[in-house]
């Protein structure tokens, strides 16, 4: 038998050669680096579940702003986590709310670096809900004005991007008429617009201290199992005036970034969640797996099914080593 003339191998046998035929291609420019903010001063707190990550006071946030900066991270997202929480999550949209004070401060001090901002009320409330609840329902429509003022504060701090994530109906209409209203018609929109009520969000919920008291998020955000559900969240997002649509989780939900990537012209960023970040680190520890490499693999996989913009706890570690 003559052995066939095509040998996939041949274009394999150097790293030269891999690189030249690589199809998918990992840059700084598509990653985003989620950040916590906390009140005090020269606080660097460690994540216990996330390892190498940290909640920082506003003056260590900008000192950390600036090595992200230099490594050649082009964005952040940031998660304020005040001291004080109430019913209404009334530190979201305050003037002087944490997120407001890092926003400013870094745009002061790192003014080159994207700042995003996080749109929620999780981290706000003493009931650690996205949104109002009445009795022990997460009504709808009270929160969505909530969230629109916390847009609007975020814009006026200095915001360059504002993302909700609550999953609450009509939340990126009422965001995008509140900003037009107010001059920040030039502010986009990157909506959370397929975020799954996950398993994976656990050692977040510890960085912002957002588990819920009662409850859990299903009502809100979306059944793990669906699918065209999620493409048509993300299509009327875009009805509603959103600029970018994000996947979260990411590695899950492979498929329905690719969907979205075959469906929608816009860009499309990915969340590398919490849990996902420490499975990794929790194997590496044991020895199991090469940590760096299965990171890596990890974010070159969500470029490949299709994301213009990678959230990832790893940003910053990887950064140095792409183009």
């Amino acid at each position: 038998m003559t052995f066939p003339r095509t040998r996939m191998r041949r274009l394999r046998r150097t790293e030269r050669l891999r690189g030249m035929v690589r199809e998918t291609r990992l840059h700084r420019d598509d990653l985003i680096l989620p950040l916590f903010v906390v009140e005090g001063h020269g606080v660097r707190s460690p994540i216990s579940s996330m390892p190498g990550v940290h909640r920082f006071s506003v003056d260590q946030l900008v000192t950390e702003c600036k090595e992200v900066a230099d490594v050649g991270v082009p964005c952040v997202i940031l998660f304020g986590v005040p001291d004080e929480k109430d019913a209404r999550g009334s530190g979201a949209d305050a003037s002087g709310g944490i997120t407001q004070r890092a926003v400013e401060a870094i745009k002061q001090q790192v003014p080159d670096l994207i700042v995003m901002t996080d749109v929620c009320l999780c981290e706000y409330t003493d009931h650690g809900h996205c949104g109002v609840v009445e009795g022990e329902e997460v009504v709808n429509d009270a929160s969505v004005a909530r969230l629109a003022a916390t847009a609007l504060s975020h814009a006026r701090a200095g915001a360059d991007i504002v993302a909700p994530s609550d999953m609450m109906d009509g939340r990126v209409a009422a965001m995008r008429t509140v900003l037009d209203e107010n001059g920040f018609e030039e502010i986009p929109i990157l909506s959370y617009a397929a975020k799954f009520a996950s398993a994976y969000y656990g050692p977040f919920r510890e960085a912002a201290e957002s588990t819920p008291a009662f409850g859990d998020r299903r009502a809100y955000q979306m059944d793990p199992a669906n699918g065209r559900e999620a493409l048509r969240e993300m299509r009327l997002d875009l009805e509603e005036g959103a600029d970018a649509l994000m996947v979260k989780p990411a590695l899950p939900y492979l498929d329905i970034l690719s969907q979205a990537r075959a469906e929608f012209d816009v860009p499309l960023a990915a969340y590398h969640v919490s849990g996902e970040y420490a499975m990794i680190h929790a194997a590496s520890e044991r020895g199991w797996i090469d940590g760096d490499r299965a990171m890596r693999e990890a974010l070159v996989g969500i470029k490949r099914a299709g994301a213009d913009w990678i959230l990832s706890y790893a940003a910053k570690d990887l950064a140095p080593t792409l183009d």
